[in-house]
């Protein structure tokens, strides 16, 4: 068995605007001045709403007033099987109606009616991994879908990467799933098996050693799929997958030259639209080999530039990485440059970086410590009169923002501060009546490394961190929420949580403003490859209780069919790997 080195907190520590469909301007990357019609069409169909990761729901029905009101939807009923790590998604234009999808680390699929919670449809995936089956230890037990989904409407096809084994645990295997989205049928070409198909440079992909628990991407009709590893263990690679959605047979791939170098943080891959991003975390060796930075890729994917700090090796060494976070790609009107990459470090550091020209190894437009611990989590940005603001998890129990100022060279500035004390901290999300008023931040109080958090909703002010909604109320409790990882959504006048065995839903006074059902499109069936690849040894690497937040406006520091799983026996407790910052 492989001994397991230094652990990241990764899975074990606290870390989209709607997507519009049927209006005519879109609201992008942290850039709100469409006037955007409160009756349109909304899905959420990727995490975080957008490709740009900005965590930002615009819904008229959420005013301050009727958000302080909010309450669980008791007649929503949600019952799953399985862990879930994974943010839901939410999609009108269904056969049967509008259907929030939420998948489980027992590999189960769940399509669930978006109004009473009840099962549309459910689909197996196969028997996931046990911990026992795997060289190196992971508190996610079992291990199947573990990163964030992704729809394409115009296919209508689900995306997802499912760990699995079909020998009970002697095989492991990372499979790429298209799923048809209105019956969850398999479509047919899929799935992809990313051990027997994809290489680079003479690397392999080896399945065991890899872990997926990056948000999936769709860029010009590419999917993208980030991987990391099972808490820094074994001789792994960061690898970026792309596969075309309408030829499965055709697999790209790019991996770290150096050993590690992860692509683990939940909000995985963003997009401006044209080109994927991706953060990576810590590697080895002294010759920078991928690690600790922020990459562009052209469509492949194929490495294009990237940025990285001038201390890069100091992270490296000290597990200080930039992988717990993945980038936020952030417009700023009036300042120069104002198209950014937000990057923020376990080293308690955010980063602004130019997004025209990364600049390689060299210093950020701007960069401030921000936390006095680890940053893993998925920020969301969103702009007031006061300026553009990122919500981020600054720690397990503190919610904090920032803002970027303009005009002239970006900088970063302190902005309020939550402090949630036993409260828990999940990643944060962010509504608006209209893109403009009304902006609340919205964060789950999750369990965090024995701490249960107070398993509750909470709304904070956008402008000022007031508490808009911290009701305790029984009917609010929820459970099975985890760490960094889980986040809401926004749609129709209700937030929906998803956690172990269960999705809540919350809605506001005023009833489900949900539209009568539309047929869907008949998906245009995919040809089913004819690939003759074989598995490939892997090549030996060459590289060298309720809290009662306490609100703290004043700047942080500023030193720069339901199928259930075969039963397995019952494994002897582990020790839980103590997380490192």
């Amino acid at each position: 068995m492989a001994h397991c080195g230094r652990r990241k907190i990764e899975l074990i520590d606290c870390g989209r605007l709607q997507a519009l469909s049927s209006i005519s301007s879109l609201v992008a990357a942290g850039l709100w001045t469409a006037i955007v019609p409160t009756n349109a069409q909304v899905n959420v169909t990727q995490f975080h709403n957008q490709s740009s990761r900005d965590g930002f729901y615009i819904d008229s029905a959420f005013t301050l007033s009727a958000a302080a009101n909010l309450t669980r939807d008791l007649n929503f009923d949600g019952t799953i099987v399985g862990n879930v790590y994974a943010q839901p998604l939410y999609i009108e234009g269904g056969t049967s109606g509008p259907m929030i999808i939420t998948v489980t680390e027992s590999n189960n699929v769940y399509a669930l009616d978006a109004v009473d919670g009840s099962i549309i449809w459910q689909r197996n995936l196969g028997v996931p991994l046990s911990q026992d089956d795997l060289t190196c230890a992971t508190v996610v037990d079992p291990v199947g879908i573990t990163g964030t989904p992704i729809v394409d409407l115009d296919s209508r096809a689900l995306f997802l990467d499912a760990m699995t084994t079909p020998d009970d645990g002697v095989t492991k295997k990372q499979l790429i799933f298209s799923l048809n989205l209105d019956t969850g049928d398999i479509n047919p070409g899929w799935p992809v098996d990313v051990e027997l198909m994809a290489q680079f440079k003479g690397m392999h992909f080896t399945a065991e050693i890899q872990l997926q628990r990056a948000a999936l991407a769709i860029v010009r009709n590419i999917l993208y799929v980030g991987y990391g590893s099972f808490s820094d263990c074994g001789l792994y690679h960061g690898w970026l997958v792309g596969v075309p959605i309408n030829d499965p047979t055709s697999v790209t791939a790019w991996a770290t030259s150096a050993l590690k170098g992860g692509i683990w943080g939940t909000g995985g891959v963003a997009s401006d639209g044209t080109s994927p991003f991706v953060t990576t975390g810590n590697t080895t060796g002294t010759i920078w080999g991928g690690g600790e930075a922020v990459i562009r890729f052209q469509p492949g994917p194929i490495f294009s530039d990237y940025w990285a700090p001038f201390n890069w090796l100091t992270l490296d060494n000290q597990d200080s990485d930039l992988g717990g976070s993945g980038p936020l790609l952030v417009d700023v009107p009036g300042a120069t440059p104002s198209s950014l990459v937000v990057a923020l470090g376990k080293d308690g550091n955010a980063y602004l970086v130019n997004r025209d020209d990364l600049g390689g190894i060299a210093a950020p437009v701007d960069s401030l410590q921000v936390s006095n611990g680890s940053i893993i989590q998925a920020a969301a940005t969103y702009r007031t009169n006061q300026g553009t603001h990122v919500a981020f998890r600054a720690s397990r129990h503190t919610l904090s923002t920032f803002r970027i100022t303009a005009p002239g060279p970006p900088t970063i500035v302190s902005d309020w501060s939550a402090t949630r004390n036993n409260g828990g901290c999940g990643s944060p999300f962010v509504t608006s009546t209209d893109g403009t008023n009304d902006m609340i931040v919205w964060v789950i109080g999750t369990e965090d490394h024995g701490n249960p958090g107070d398993q509750r909703l909470h709304g904070y002010d956008g402008d000022t961190g007031a508490i808009i909604y911290g009701r305790g109320g029984a009917n609010e409790l929820m459970t099975g929420t985890h760490f960094y990882s889980t986040t809401g959504i926004t749609a129709r006048g209700r937030i929906y949580v998803a956690g172990d065995n269960k999705v809540y839903a919350f809605a506001v006074p005023g009833g489900t403003p949900t539209p009568t059902p539309t047929a869907s499109p008949t998906p245009t069936p995919t040809a089913t490859p004819t690939s003759t690849a074989t598995a490939t040894p892997t090549a030996t690497p060459t590289a060298t209780a309720t809290a009662s937040p306490t609100i703290t406006p004043r700047p942080m520091p500023t030193a720069r069919p339901n199928v259930t799983p075969k039963t397995r026996p019952t494994p002897a407790p582990r020790p839980t790997p103590a997380p490192r910052p």
